[in-house]
């Protein structure tokens, strides 16, 4: 299970000054073969939440689109949208209720609600972790934690944020083999939720080169 649970990915999220920074590289494998070079691996739960995904992509899919009907649901019944730890202890009961024909998922949950910006990880089981800093998954995640340990500072302005999750996984792609093909960074404020542009990425890439 672990096998199929930490296959083919890098995932990284960061919690910064005012938010928080959730990235990916792109490439999708199955064994030694690719692919995928455009595989989408974060994705927007509501408004400020977003999740990352490593392992079984359609388990992970399945689990992204209940998630955001559950959000949606929610604001609609109690007219506030549900806290990133709300949206977490529903992921984790979901796991947690199907450890017999478990999701083989590895997930990042970060975003920014009326307690702050703040980040969890989730094994397959439903096992929670609160990460007050930097935390990566994936096959790649020796390789960018060597980064984040290194280059991590509590509360980091959010833009020098994106700058060390691309740098993380930037190293991460060059040593793993089922990482690679570009990369996808997400920051969330109480502002909003954006986006980076890849030609912004690109500047910052050259920049380590």
């Amino acid at each position: 299970m672990d096998d199929m649970q930490y296959k083919g990915t890098t995932t990284i999220g960061l919690v910064c000054d005012t938010g928080v920074v959730l990235a990916s590289e792109r490439r999708a494998t199955m064994g030694h073969f690719i692919a995928s070079k455009d595989a989408k691996k974060v994705y927007q739960i509501d408004d400020l939440i977003a999740m990352t995904t490593a392992g079984s992509v359609g388990d992970a899919q399945r689990l992204v689109k209940w998630m955001q009907v559950e959000a949606k649901l929610y604001k609609m019944r109690r007219e506030e949208p549900m806290t990133v730890k709300g949206i977490v202890s529903l992921l984790a009961n979901i796991l947690s209720g199907n450890r017999y024909y478990p999701y083989f998922v590895q997930l990042l949950v970060g975003g920014v609600d009326k307690n702050g910006p703040s980040v969890y990880s989730i094994d397959a089981l439903g096992g929670t972790i609160d990460e007050k800093k930097a935390v990566a998954t994936g096959s790649g995640s020796p390789m960018a934690y060597g980064v984040l340990e290194d280059r991590y500072r509590e509360k980091m302005p959010i833009d020098e944020g994106v700058e060390l999750a691309v740098r993380a996984l930037h190293n991460a792609m060059k040593r793993d083999s089922a990482s690679g093909d570009g990369i996808h960074v997400i920051k969330i404020t109480p502002e909003g939720y954006i986006e980076i542009e890849d030609t912004e990425i690109k500047k910052l890439r050259e920049a380590l080169a």
